[in-house]
């Protein structure tokens, strides 16, 4: 007894790039290398590792930063309070430029960044804890746009 075939389902209509060639950025989900994709693009398919990562909408604002774990970029929705790291599982805190601020590490120099009004930070590469006074310190500096 013949099987009926199902009918191939419609091609979906080719993407057009935009005429002014514009381009917009954001990391992989799989591998977090960086990717390019033309504006307008709903998902992007990574060459590296072939993981496809969903475009935000357009509009949404992207922050960036470096994972405290591992040192992985990560990108995220701009007025999130904490960022999950895909690659160690590390909770970053996603501060805004006016509530960080920067201290070198009392032993291996490293510039470390901390939440402003911290009383002490902990410096990712070599585990020292660095005590930071309230803005009196002459290596504190205070960022803000």
């Amino acid at each position: 007894m013949p099987v009926p075939l199902a009918p191939y389902p419609s091609p979906p209509a080719p993407y057009t790039p935009p005429a002014n060639g514009a381009q917009s950025q954001l990391v992989c989900s799989g591998c977090r290398n960086l990717l390019l994709y033309p504006v307008g693009a709903t998902s992007v398919c990574c060459a590296v590792c072939n993981a496809v990562t969903a475009v935000p909408p357009p509009g949404t604002e992207m922050a960036q930063l470096v994972c405290g774990g591992c040192h992985t970029l990560l990108m995220y929705i701009r007025g999130a309070t904490s960022v999950q790291c895909s690659c160690c599982h590390t909770v970053n805190l996603a501060l805004e430029a006016n509530q960080v601020a920067h201290v070198n590490c009392g032993n291996c120099r490293m510039l470390l960044m901390y939440q402003y009004g911290a009383r002490s930070v902990k410096c990712a590469v070599c585990n020292f804890v660095t005590a930071v006074g309230a803005s009196t310190s002459t290596n504190e500096q205070k960022f803000s746009n």
